[in-house]
């Protein structure tokens, strides 16, 4: 009864979200779109002409906004462990990329390097902060060693964090790997929540 409870309250807030109902008038496939954008405006993070991996993409939000800002010109690599309703312009890869058959995909999908690696994964939420924490830190780290991977010179971070314990420490590391960064909050983000979004902008190599 308990679950029952909780969803029909998650329903309930999600029909009430502003943002929920703007991305569905605008015809976005999530409200997540709104806190890219607003951190696309502020950092001029897309380009057309760009190669960007979008990790953690379903319901592929972020990929349709990254395709709608580079105007077909250019490429998007989505990866994601859920199906996702396929993309125009946006190459779609479901598994998991820790995997080396997955991550061979997506290597040959790029084919070269990456100018922008964008992650907006999040663990399966507990409510029981010390099992959360270390799980949304893990993924936050696997964003980062793809994109040190991948990146090319000058190119882009953008990672969802939680404040919480490795938060500083990891801040601390993409510092010395980049030129600029910025942890933001977009206005979309709930403010119950204690996510945020580090911006890493020209990788050093």
């Amino acid at each position: 009864m308990k679950r029952r409870s909780k969803s029909r309250h998650w329903r309930s807030a999600q029909e009430k979200d502003p943002w929920v109902r703007r991305a569905r008038t605008e015809g976005w496939r999530s409200r997540a779109v709104y806190k890219l954008s607003e951190l696309d405006e502020r950092q001029h993070l897309l380009r057309p002409g760009m190669t960007v991996v979008d990790l953690g993409a379903a319901p592929g939000g972020w990929s349709q906004y990254a395709a709608h800002r580079l105007k077909g010109k250019g490429r998007i690599v989505a990866v994601d462990l859920l199906p996702m309703d396929p993309l125009p312009e946006v190459t779609f890869i479901q598994g998991d990329f820790h995997d080396a058959a997955v991550l061979e995909q997506l290597m040959v999908a790029l084919d070269g390097k990456a100018d922008l690696v964008m992650s907006d994964m999040a663990p399966n939420i507990s409510g029981v902060r010390v099992v959360d924490q270390p799980r949304s830190m893990a993924l936050a780290e696997l964003a980062r060693d793809l994109a040190f991977d991948v990146l090319g010179r000058g190119g882009s971070l953008v990672v969802k964090l939680f404040h919480g314990a490795g938060f500083d420490d990891y801040v601390r590391e993409i510092r010395r790997a980049f030129k600029s960064v910025a942890v933001r909050k977009p206005a979309a983000s709930r403010p119950a929540s204690r996510e945020t979004y580090l911006v890493a902008r020209n990788y050093k190599v």
